[in-house]
C-alpha cells in the first residue's frame, strides 16, 4: 500500500502544475456529474416501481368490492397474456379450493395471508414467460386472499430506457468535464505561466528590468494571482533598484578612491628617491602621504558602514538622545573650534530612551554636525534642539550657511553627492548616506530641508516608545 501511495506522489510531482490541475478539476466536476446521474437513475426506478405498487393496490381495492360475494376464484384468460391485471382468491383453507388450477402461484404465505396471519406484500415473478409483480393482500370479512399481478416488462423497459439516457448525459459530463478542466488550468494559472517564464527569463539573462503584464481591472478587486504578479513586479523592482545602486555605487567608490590612490602612488614614488629631496620636500610630501592615507582609511571604513543593512542585534540597547547630543556636540566643538554650537534641550526630553546602539547614534549625530559645521561660516552658529513632537522624539541640527537648493535637496542623502557649492570642501559625499542608513536602521526618519531665514535644517524623528 506505501509502495502504491509513494508511485501515486511521484506521478503528481513529475506531471506539471497545469495538468494536476486540470485533471482533479475534471474528475471533482466528473464525479458529480455521475453522482447526479446516478442518483436520478434510482430515483426514476424507485418512482417506477412505487407507481405500479400504487397501481396493484388500487385494483386490489377495487376487486375486493367485486368479489365480496364470490368464492374462491382461479385467475381467468388474462392471466395468460398478461394484458390486463391478473386477479384471483386463494382461500385459507386448501378444501375449498376451485377445481380449476391457479394461475399465480399459491403458497403457505398465501394462505397465511388470507387468514390474517400474515401482512399483504408483494413479490416479483414470472407468470405465462413475462415479467409480474403481484401484490397479495386478505380480503376484508373473508378468510381468503386477494392476489393482483400486473406485467413489469414495460417497467423494465422503462428503466433500462432511462438508465441509458443517463450514462450518456453522465459521459458527456464526464467529456464536458474533462474540456472544462483544460480551460480552467490554462485561464487559471495563465499568469502564474507568465510569472514563471519572467523569472525564467530574468534567471537566464540576469535582467530585472522585466515586468508581468497585469490585467486591467478596478483597484482593490483583484484576484491572488494578480496580487501575486504584482508583488513579484514590486519585488523585481526593488532588485532593479538594489542593482543598479550596487553599480552604482561600485563605479562612485571607483571615482572616489581614484584620485586619493593616484596622489598616494605618487607620494610613495617620490618618497622612494628621498635621498634628492631636501628635508622639508620630504617632511612635505610624508605629510601629504599621511593625509591622504587617512582620507582613503576613512573612505574605505565609510564604505563598509554603509554595506551593513542592519545594525546588529546584540549591541542594541536604550539609550538617550540627550546624552549623546551633548557628547556628540562636545566632540564637534573640539574639532570645530571656529563655530559656535548651541544645544537646547526640552526638560520633558531629557529622560527619554529609544533603543539603539549607542556608536552608531553618536556617528549618526556627529556626521549630522560635521556637515552642519562644514557649510558654516567661520564664527557662525549651529543650533541644535531636542524635544519631544506628539508622540516622537524630534532632534533637529541648523547650520546658518548657503542652504540646500532645490535642485540638490532631492538628492543631499544620496552616496557621493555633493552639491557645487561642496566641491571644494573636505569629505567624500558619504556622510549624510550614512546617516540615512543609521537613521532608518534604528526605525527614525532623517529629512533634509531649508531653514527659514537660511541655512540648512535637519530633523530627526524618534518613533515614542
Amino acid at each position: 500500500m506505501s509502495g502504491r501511495r509513494g508511485l501515486g506522489a511521484r506521478w503528481r510531482r513529475r506531471r506539471p502544475l497545469r495538468t494536476r490541475l486540470a485533471i482533479a478539476a475534471s474528475a471533482a466536476v466528473a464525479l458529480v456529474a455521475v453522482g447526479i446521474c446516478t442518483a436520478a437513475f434510482f430515483i426514476i426506478r424507485y418512482q417506477m416501481t412505487r407507481q405500479l405498487e400504487l397501481n396493484l393496490a388500487q385494483t386490489a381495492a377495487q376487486y375486493s368490492e367485486k368479489m365480496r360475494t364470490w368464492g374462491p376464484t382461479a385467475g381467468d384468460t388474462s392471466c395468460r397474456f398478461q394484458a390486463v391485471p391478473c386477479v384471483q382468491s386463494v382461500p385459507s383453507d386448501k378444501s375449498r379450493d376451485p377445481r380449476d388450477p391457479y394461475a399465480l402461484p399459491v403458497d403457505d404465505t398465501t394462505r397465511a395471508v388470507a387468514a390474517g396471519r400474515h401482512a399483504p406484500y408483494y413479490s416479483e415473478l414470472t407468470v405465462a414467460g413475462y415479467p409480474v409483480r403481484m401484490y397479495t393482500v386478505r380480503l376484508r370479512g373473508k378468510d381468503e386472499a386477494l392476489q393482483v399481478a400486473l406485467r413489469t416488462d414495460t417497467v423494465q423497459r422503462g428503466v433500462q430506457k432511462a438508465a441509458v439516457a443517463l450514462a450518456g448525459v453522465g459521459g458527456a459530463g464526464v467529456l464536458l468535464a474533462a474540456g472544462l478542466g483544460y480551460w480552467v488550468s490554462r485561464t487559471g494559472l495563465a499568469p502564474v505561466a507568465r510569472l514563471t517564464a519572467t523569472a525564467e527569463r530574468i534567471a537566464a539573462t540576469r535582467d530585472a528590468r522585466h515586468r508581468i503584464e497585469l490585467p486591467a481591472g478596478p483597484p482593490g478587486r483583484e484576484d491572488e494571482v494578480t496580487r501575486l504578479a504584482a508583488s513579484f513586479n514590486t519585488m523585481l523592482g526593488e532588485l532593479e533598484q538594489s542593482v543598479a545602486a550596487q553599480r552604482r555605487l561600485v563605479a562612485d567608490a571607483s571615482h572616489e578612491l581614484r584620485t586619493p590612490l593616484t596622489a598616494l602612488r605618487t607620494n610613495a614614488e617620490l618618497l622612494a628617491r628621498a635621498d634628492r629631496l631636501t628635508d622639508a620636500q620630504r617632511d612635505r610630501a610624508s605629510g601629504a602621504l599621511g593625509r591622504q592615507l587617512r582620507e582613503v582609511t576613512t573612505l574605505v571604513n565609510d564604505l563598509i558602514e554603509l554595506a551593513r543593512d542592519e545594525e546588529p542585534q546584540p549591541l542594541v540597547e536604550q539609550v538617550r538622545p540627550a546624552a549623546l547630543l551633548e557628547h556628540a556636540v562636545e566632540a564637534a566643538r573640539g574639532h570645530w573650534p571656529e563655530i559656535a554650537f548651541t544645544v537646547r534641550a526640552d526638560g520633558a526630553a531629557h529622560g527619554v530612551t529609544v533603543p539603539g546602539v549607542p556608536a552608531r547614534l553618536s556617528r549618526l549625530l556627529s556626521n549630522l554636525l560635521d556637515n552642519a559645521a562644514k557649510f558654516s561660516p567661520p564664527g557662525g552658529p549651529v543650533e541644535t534642539e531636542l524635544a519631544l513632537a506628539g508622540d516622537a522624539l524630534e532632534l533637529t541640527v541648523r547650520d546658518h550657511g548657503p542652504g540646500i537648493t532645490a535642485e540638490d535637496l532631492p538628492h543631499v542623502f544620496d552616496r557621493f553627492y555633493r552639491a557645487e557649492t561642496a566641491r571644494a570642501l573636505p569629505g567624500s559625499g558619504l556622510g549624510l548616506a550614512m546617516a540615512r542608513q543609521i537613521a532608518r536602521a534604528h526605525h527614525a526618519e532623517l529629512t533634509a530641508a531649508q531653514a527659514p531665514g537660511g541655512g540648512a535644517l535637519f530633523r530627526l524623528r524618534f518613533p515614542a516608545g
